[in-house]
């Protein structure tokens, strides 16, 4: 009997150790969440975190706006063309931005610069705040035209030699071929339902031509992160032939803007526009071998000084060749020389790459802001936007049934040549750089051609609208399903140098 009472008082005793634990966990507990309850509420003084990012933001923008202000005066407000230039600059990189919170699932994401294009378009066609973005053309012209240097500065660096040697006559031939029958078919296209005269024709031609780094590259890049089409070259044959693609609609414009403008015979101006080439050449190899020694590999920074250098050298040339009334020529200097440096600095140029790279995520807001603020729905003829689509779709057509007949007997299986033939498709950066200078030289020059280059300006508008998202889509939806997938481990890129391209 005396086992009980002792058993008991045991047990009794353990539960009021254990409450007494609980207890005191809990009053140990309270003060943590009373404390952790005002931290979480209490703003701390000065700020800190996203509410500082944001206050410093804002604070630079300020100060930003306040010295240009003390060096321009009043073309920093309404209606000034550092107010509109700063207004679409920051629309546009907004624009971008909600663009990149959209996201689908199983759907790729697409390409911020259509964000940029529409954030632009919305500003010129809002009543109220249309009248107040006015921008100098001159102004316009020379961004436009520095942007374009970027553009051909990127397409010269990532030309890799060893690559174009590797892919050979494909690369050609996917390159050249369905720029050129394109470029043919929408002047024919363009000649009989939209009424062009055959040189306006054959301009509209090379803008639409051309097909876009911006959208191909990454997404090649994306599905050879992962294996798709290595084994067969397909992402290093796209990455490739895309510079060239460009070079050449950037050539056939230059040439069509000669003749179009030009009130000479049209003999004679073939003849300039051919010097135009050897002069651009000639200058671009010389220019090339000087900043391939200078400055030498032992300085310091040296990738900046590359950069800055080709920078300011190329920027120099195509507004000076445009200054001169040498249309082509500063082109071509800033090809040669890019792609005569790149080959002596070979791996080391990708250094150079990632600053140009840099210095373009600073125009191309501009740049797409302001091809979309050149549109005015009010000013467009009833009709004109229906024949522009169909002048555009048919061209695409025809370049992705030409794009599927020349990638024939080339070691293609089926799905891969309608996968390169749809992937070859998008449009974007060339024809936002080319649609608005035959317009700017049409207000400057020839008043009477204004309606055919505000036609040309709506054309290159709508293809970058219509093929850049639906382009992105495409490659990332079907780049999975119609090409061969294999280990990346087990493949070397032959283009390593593309990296940062547009």
């Amino acid at each position: 009997m005396t086992n009980i009472p002792d058993q008991l008082s045991a047990q009794e005793l353990q539960k009021i150790l254990r409450s007494n634990d609980k207890q005191e966990a809990k009053e140990s507990e309270l003060p943590q969440e009373e404390e952790a309850l005002p931290q979480s509420i209490f703003i701390p003084c000065p700020p800190e975190g996203t509410l500082n990012e944001t206050i410093t933001y804002g604070a630079i923008f300020l100060m930003f706006w306040c010295v240009i202000w003390s060096f321009s005066g009043s073309e920093v407000f309404p209606g000034g063309s550092l107010f509109g230039l700063l207004a679409i600059f920051y629309c546009a990189i907004l624009g971008g931005k909600l663009l990149e919170l959209i996201k689908i699932p199983s759907v790729p994401q697409l390409p911020p610069l259509l964000g940029m294009l529409l954030a632009g378009f919305i500003l010129r066609n809002i009543p109220f705040f249309s009248q107040y973005i006015i921008i100098s053309s001159t102004w316009s012209s020379n961004l436009r035209n520095t942007a374009l240097t970027i553009i051909l500065i990127q397409a010269g660096l990532a030309l890799d030699p060893q690559a174009l040697k590797h892919l050979k006559r494909v690369c050609l031939r996917l390159s050249m071929g369905p720029c050129v029958i394109e470029a043919c078919s929408a002047a024919v296209f363009s000649h009989f339902i939209m009424e062009f005269p055959w040189r306006w024709a054959f301009l509209l031609g090379f803008v639409v031509g051309a097909v876009s780094p911006a959208i191909v590259v990454p997404s090649m890049l994306l599905l050879q992160e992962h294996g798709y089409g290595i084994e067969k070259g397909i992402p290093t044959l796209l990455i490739a032939a895309s510079s060239l693609d460009d070079i050449l609609a950037i050539t056939g414009f230059n040439a069509c803007m000669s003749i179009v403008f030009s009130s000479g015979n049209i003999l004679h101006t073939i003849f300039i526009s051919l010097l135009e080439v050897i002069l651009g050449v000639m200058l671009g190899a010389v220019l090339g071998f000087f900043i391939r020694y200078f400055p030498s590999s032992d300085q310091t920074m040296l990738p900046w000084k590359r950069a800055c250098l080709i920078l300011i050298t190329c920027t120099s040339a195509v507004l000076g060749s445009q200054r001169i009334g040498l249309h082509g020529t500063g082109g071509l200097c800033t090809l040669v020389l890019t792609f005569v440096t790149g080959i002596y600095w070979s791996r080391e140029k990708i250094r150079v790459q990632k600053i140009v790279a840099a210095t373009w995520n600073v125009f191309q807001p501009l740049l797409f802001g302001l091809v979309g603020s050149e549109v005015s729905v009010s000013s467009l003829p009833a009709n004109i936007i229906g024949v522009c689509v169909a002048t555009l779709s048919l061209a695409l057509l025809v370049r992705i049934f030409v794009t599927l007949l020349l990638m024939c007997f080339a070691g293609f299986s089926l799905k891969e040549k309608i996968f390169i033939a749809l992937a070859w498709m998008p449009k974007a950066t060339v024809q936002a750089v080319l649609g608005p200078l035959a317009l700017e030289s049409a207000r400057i020059s020839a008043h009477h051609l204004e309606g055919y280059a505000k036609d040309v300006m709506t054309v290159a508008f709508l293809a970058i609208l219509i093929t850049a998202p639906n382009g992105a889509l495409l490659i990332g939806i079907l780049g999975p399903k119609m090409l061969t997938h294999s280990d990346p481990r087990h493949f070397k890129n032959s283009v390593d140098t593309v990296l940062i391209h547009h």
